[in-house]
């Protein structure tokens, strides 16, 4: 099969610790083919279909150099066995413009992973919505007033924007409630831009725990990310540190009843963020810690997501 990963740049990727690489490295391994573009290689003409400027390469196995371009060419989407979108946050205008395009090229004949209407439907933050049996007390607004009283109400709260990533722009105010009048300014642009506010949960000391979901099921490991000193986020880009452990039964409850619903949705791959016994996120643009598990207990994520990846596209 013909893989066609749309990323980032692959000239900045971390390859210790990156996922993409390791799901090229699995499908390489296997005998698959590979290609890369990025969002701003895609186009649409009328009376075409869905077209890419992609880049054929081979992974070399070398640290450095650790890819070979074998060829550039302008493909239509829908000659790729699969497609996956794997461009990392924030979810833009061009984000969102890309899932059109994507959509288009599915009905070209395009598999695409995760699906691109899906995409669109499970903003990661506000996606816990739909599930509220596994979410702690939340509250979505751009009312200063709403979040006053929620504060009143919790004490200690966290305060996040609906577009950040890696932990960016999130803030804990405390039962003083110091500094939260400036807080929210910051992050509702004076009423403009929603916010979300949660109860901030204890604990977070013992770590932010990203559930993987594959094909509908949870991985058997989940990545705790620990906060450090006196850092209140776990995220890995903000300092936090990686460990990875068994799912507790809450986490294998959690996991399978959001992948059953996320699976048919196109979606076949997700990051379930869970503190203590409560959803606090669910990732579906580009989820990340395969390497991190693999590399402390030996649980191969990225086979277990290729696996799933041929069974999606294997004829019916």
């Amino acid at each position: 099969m013909n893989i066609l990963f749309i990323a980032d740049p692959i000239e900045h990727f971390k390859i210790y610790k990156d996922t993409t690489f390791a799901m090229m490295r699995e499908a390489q391994r296997r005998g698959h083919t590979i290609a890369v573009c990025e969002p701003q290689h895609i186009h649409w003409q009328r009376g075409s279909k869905v077209m890419a400027r992609v880049r054929d390469i081979t992974l070399s196995g070398q640290p450095d150099e650790w890819f070979t371009v074998q060829g550039t060419r302008l493909v239509p989407l829908a000659e790729f066995g699969a497609v996956l979108m794997r461009k990392d946050p924030p979810f833009d205008s061009e984000y969102f413009y890309a899932t059109h395009l994507l959509e288009q090229a599915e009905r070209d004949g395009a598999r695409v992973f995760n699906k691109p209407r899906s995409l669109r439907d499970h903003p990661e933050k506000l996606a816990i919505m739909e599930f509220p049996q596994f979410i702690g007390p939340t509250l979505v607004t751009r009312d200063a007033e709403d979040i006053r009283r929620f504060h009143v109400e919790h004490r200690d709260i966290i305060l996040k924007p609906l577009d950040g990533m890696g932990g960016m722009g999130i803030f804990r105010v405390g039962p003083d409630g110091m500094n939260l009048g400036s807080i929210i300014e910051t992050l509702n642009k004076g009423g403009a831009e929603s916010v979300m506010v949660q109860k901030f949960l204890p604990e977070i000391a013992a770590g932010d725990k990203r559930v993987l979901v594959i094909g509908g099921k949870p991985v058997p490991y989940s990545l705790a990310r620990i906060p450090q000193g006196s850092e209140v986020r776990g995220n890995l880009a903000a300092g936090g540190k990686g460990v990875a452990q068994p799912l507790s039964a809450r986490d294998q409850e959690i996991g399978a009843a959001i992948g059953a619903v996320l699976i048919e949705r196109g979606l076949l791959l997700a990051g379930v963020d869970v503190i203590g016994d409560c959803v606090t996120e669910i990732n579906v643009t580009s989820p990340t810690c395969f390497q991190e598990i693999f590399d402390q207990t030996g649980c191969d994520v990225a086979a277990l997501f290729v696996d799933a990846l041929e069974a999606a596209c294997a004829p019916a």
